[in-house]
């Protein structure tokens, strides 16, 4: 079982950037596709950037081109680099795992079957 852990949140002014992590412990980390997806109050929660265990990418059509999500399998811990962000960037951030040994990139929340506590990160306009 895998535990996940985000960091990295907090409160910015449009423009700016934030970097988000997530580390990862209790299973391998490298066999699983890692995803982020965001939540804000009386919204469902949704599909933000994902990366599968072998490198496969994609994006919301939301951040694409501003955000960018990597991975570090020798540091179990993965990474969403968010850039000039906007006040609807507003939300708190998950980051998710699943499913393993799979190339392909999965955008739907009941893809992944570990999640994290969630980061807030607030955009100021």
């Amino acid at each position: 079982q895998v535990q996940l852990a985000e960091s990295g949140g907090g409160l910015v002014q449009a423009g700016d950037s934030l970097k988000l992590s997530c580390a990862a412990s209790g299973g391998t980390f490298s066999i699983y596709g890692m995803g982020w997806f965001r939540q804000v109050p009386g919204k469902e929660r949704e599909f933000v950037a994902t990366i599968s265990n072998s490198g496969t990418i994609y994006y919301a059509d939301s951040v694409k081109g501003r955000f960018t999500i990597s991975r570090d399998n020798a540091k179990n811990t993965g990474y969403l680099q968010m850039n000039s962000l906007k006040p609807e960037d507003t939300a708190v951030y998950y980051c998710a795992a699943g499913p393993p040994y799979s190339s392909a990139a999965f955008s739907r929340v009941s893809q992944y079957a570990y999640w994290g506590q969630g980061t807030q990160v607030t955009v100021s306009s």
